[in-house]
């Protein structure tokens, strides 16, 4: 039953959360229910993982072949507790944001949280469906009701970006359905399809996943949507899409993708792999231009989701474990960077890195906070990333699916450094020299602000530090992963 309650928390809270007026009641029970899934999700890690009560199976839609089937593996776990985690950060960081209609905002966040949790859960493809488009219509809403004064073109670029990867994804969907033994919706069922689907129609069933995957990550050519979005967005929902909602395309490859069509991964493996190196340094140069604190972490999420994606598609077990933990730590370490921009946008009222400088004289707690999760970012040794970089650049060289093993690798390693020109001089520019007439009047954050950015970097330092539990966590999903794709390699 634990990955039901992971859904129906969030997804009764959230609907309950309509009819509460008072802000403050808003606030306080968001944050509840959140606190409550966080420890459903942490309980369900001390449960053995074979055991029943992390799998549920009901009729659903029999007439369809699809049921409400979910389950936890080491992915799913890795994935739903970084969900659970995040939630209550987001709630207690953006604590003081007083939001118009503050309920409907809260209940549309619970919402999404539920839709992201099923999407993590799901065993059966058409459930899977339903909550992926669950978690996108509420960040819909939240968007273009919270956002910025240019969300409307944006809302709208992410709406016709996501509706069309969606369609995509369902036409692959009722095709493979209907090639299934049972013509049913199971995981099971689409799985035992490598071995029946010929080469040719894996080669556009591909294509049909893969854009959908690919804008959600997103993936350069379809990221255009995203710096535009995490611009316009109000900053708990931007937390969101870039630390938690980016993953679900990474986690529809590895679910969904690979171990049912590998003949079709391995035959366009090299384009999606060059795809990825040119979306890292792209965005990579693109963060370098930026003025505005938001859209440079936005091009810094495209390149380390870049990073992820290579990883993949190098199908070797190395790569794929650096892939399971970095997802968790990058939603850490993204969410940690996008808190900080969020305390300096509502000090300053801007997030313009010329108009600021100096902040640490004003702001020391803060910007300790800062260095320590941009130098996570940066994938320093004894912090978190460095254990999933690592991990993902030994795949990429060591790989065995591609003859550019070594061109890929040095490739992405320019990312590395690019990533460290765009971090080291937005701390030089934002925390350091002198101050001015703006930030010259400005403080230190709060002491729960305090506690949420420690927490933060007490996260990345154990990560960093002992990684075992998620490695001995996810090693069993990698190797089944890698068993089901190399069954045509």
């Amino acid at each position: 039953m634990i990955p039901v309650l992971l859904i129906v928390i969030p997804l009764v809270c959230g609907l309950a959360g309509f009819f509460i007026k008072s802000s403050r009641s808003a606030r306080d029970w968001s944050l509840i229910a959140s606190i409550m899934t966080m420890v459903v999700s942490l309980a369900g890690l001390v449960i053995h993982p074979n055991a029943a009560s992390l799998v549920f199976d009901a009729e659903w839609l029999p007439a369809l072949g699809s049921s409400f089937s979910v389950g936890l593996d080491g992915l799913g776990q890795i994935l739903t507790l970084l969900t659970a985690v995040s939630f209550p950060l987001i709630f207690t960081a953006t604590y003081r944001t007083e939001y118009k209609n503050a309920n409907n905002f809260y209940a549309l966040m619970l919402l999404s949280q539920a839709g992201l949790m099923g999407v993590f859960v799901a065993n059966d493809a058409l459930l899977f469906y339903f909550f992926w488009e669950l978690a996108l219509i509420p960040v819909y809403f939240l968007c273009s009701n919270w956002g910025g004064e240019k969300r409307v073109q944006a809302t709208f670029k992410f709406f016709i970006y996501t509706f069309v990867g969606s369609l995509l994804m369902l036409v692959g969907i009722i095709y493979l359905s209907q090639h299934t033994a049972d013509h049913g919706f199971s995981l099971k069922s689409f799985t035992d399809l490598n071995q029946r689907i010929p080469a040719q129609d894996q080669t556009w069933l591909f294509w049909l996943f893969f854009i959908a995957f690919a804008i959600k990550m997103p993936l350069f050519p379809f990221h255009t949507w995203q710096p535009d979005t995490y611009e316009q967005s109000p900053s708990a929902t931007t937390m969101v899409l870039s630390g938690i909602m980016v993953k679900m395309g990474l986690f529809g490859i590895l679910r969904w993708l690979a171990p049912v069509l590998s003949t079709g991964t391995w035959i366009w493996g090299d384009t999606a792999s060059a795809l990825c190196i040119i979306g890292m340094i792209y965005a990579s140069l693109m963060a370098i231009k930026q003025d505005d604190l938001k859209r440079l972490v936005a091009y810094s999420s495209i390149a380390h989701i870049g990073l992820m994606c290579l990883a993949i598609f190098a199908t070797t077990q190395a790569g794929m474990q650096g892939v399971m933990i970095q997802m968790f730590n990058h939603g850490i370490n993204i969410i940690g960077l996008w808190i900080v921009v969020d305390l300096i946008e509502r000090q300053f009222h801007t997030r313009k890195i010329s108009e600021l400088g100096g902040l640490a004289q004003k702001a020391p707690a803060l910007a300790i906070g800062l260095v320590l999760v941009a130098l996570a970012n940066l994938a320093l040794p004894l912090t978190n990333a460095f254990v999933g970089e690592f991990l993902m650049f030994s795949g990429v060289y060591g790989s065995a699916a591609t003859k550019y093993n070594v061109v890929f690798t040095v490739t992405a390693g320019l990312s590395i450094i690019l990533s460290a020109v765009y971090t080291l001089n937005m701390i030089q520019k934002v925390f350091y020299g002198k101050t001015n007439a703006l930030t010259a009047k400005g403080r230190d954050i709060f002491f729960h602000e305090k506690m949420i950015l420690a927490l933060v970097v007490l996260v990345i330092l154990v990560m960093g530090v002992y990684p075992k539990p998620v490695m001995d966590l996810t090693r069993g999903t990698v190797d089944l992963i890698l068993t089901k794709m190399n069954f045509k390699l």
